[in-house]
């Protein structure tokens, strides 16, 4: 089973390979994954900030879009709205800009809590976790304590883009690391163009 954060593989994806937009098929990817290395891949969970139209409209839409799409593939989606607050910075010149500054918050925490939930149900053998988020790094134990109490076996995999540019080349601690390169990323693409009309 997968659970992907959204924001934190297209941040890393971005880092790594250039890409500038979250243009990765979450079910393409997850297929590739499984196949590398003999699993079946069944249910894919997705986690995401949404920011506000007021402050972003063109990506408030794109989400917008995204989402529905992605649902309609049978993609389980949780999102949150993005926070902002405005952050003072001083210039070259002495002069201060105020710039708007978004936060996503609660989503590493309701992946967390899906995780556990889903292994307590015995939904999976496996749980691959796209994301880079070290505030993760408790979860696996927890996950090993409960499959062995119900005396069975349970693993969890961390899948991350992995490159000579890539700002982090370290999944979560205790979990079975699997790397992306960019040739992998590449052939699991969505080339739909999710902007608003208004946009493109």
């Amino acid at each position: 089973m997968a659970f992907v954060d959204g924001q934190n593989l297209y941040r890393h994806a971005k880092e790594a390979f250039g890409h500038h937009h979250p243009n990765y098929d979450v079910i393409k990817l997850h297929q590739a994954i499984c196949e590398q290395n003999g699993w079946r891949p069944t249910l894919v969970r997705f986690y995401t900030g949404i920011p506000s139209a007021e402050e972003s409209p063109m990506w408030a839409g794109y989400w917008s879009a995204r989402i529905l799409a992605m649902k309609r593939a049978g993609i389980l989606v949780t999102t949150r709205p993005i926070r902002y607050h405005k952050k003072e910075i001083e210039q070259v010149d002495g002069t201060v800009k105020t710039i708007t500054v978004p936060h996503e918050k609660g989503i590493d925490v309701r992946l967390a809590l899906d995780v556990i939930s889903c292994t307590i149900e015995k939904q999976f053998d496996v749980a691959v976790i796209y994301s880079q988020d070290q505030d993760l790094g408790e979860l696996p134990q927890e996950v090993f304590a409960i499959a062995k109490q119900q005396g069975r076996n349970a693993a969890v995999a961390c899948a991350f883009p992995s490159g000579p540019n890539a700002s982090s080349n370290r999944g979560i601690d205790r979990t079975q690391w699997i790397r992306i390169d960019q040739a992998l990323y590449d052939a699991c693409l969505d080339r739909r163009d999710y902007r608003p009309k208004s946009a493109r």
